[in-house]
């Protein structure tokens, strides 16, 4: 697969979520919508267009991010683990996807994308 340039957002904090958008934006990328719920990020994925995406592990409301991970694997689209957290915070059967460890930085986001 190509570098995917279609980034989906599952966020549940505004400024984290712009300033993702932000990363995006400087790194040619383009964000495919940002959802802060698993609800709204299902049914973004339903919806198509997405080349990859980054999950926050634990979204408001004590919502993991696991059924969103589950759905695109399914689909076969990549993936990043955003957690505040250990790496143990991320569903075992998904340990082997990459973690981006906040708080963000450009580089850390750079390279993440890379890992897909």
């Amino acid at each position: 697969m190509a570098s995917p340039t279609q980034i989906l957002i599952v966020e549940d904090e505004p400024l984290i979520a712009m300033m993702l958008e932000d990363f995006l934006e400087v790194l040619d990328k383009t964000s495919a919508g940002t959802v802060d719920t698993v609800a709204g990020a299902l049914a973004r994925v339903e919806d198509g267009g997405i080349d990859a995406a980054i999950l926050d592990v634990n979204l408001r409301g004590g919502e993991k991010s696991t059924p969103i991970a589950e759905a695109l694997a399914a689909r076969d689209i990549p993936f990043i683990f955003a957690t505040g957290g250990s790496d143990d915070s991320v569903d075992a059967q998904f340990r082997d996807r990459p973690v981006l460890q906040k708080p963000f930085t450009m580089d850390g986001v750079a390279k993440a994308l890379e890992a897909l």
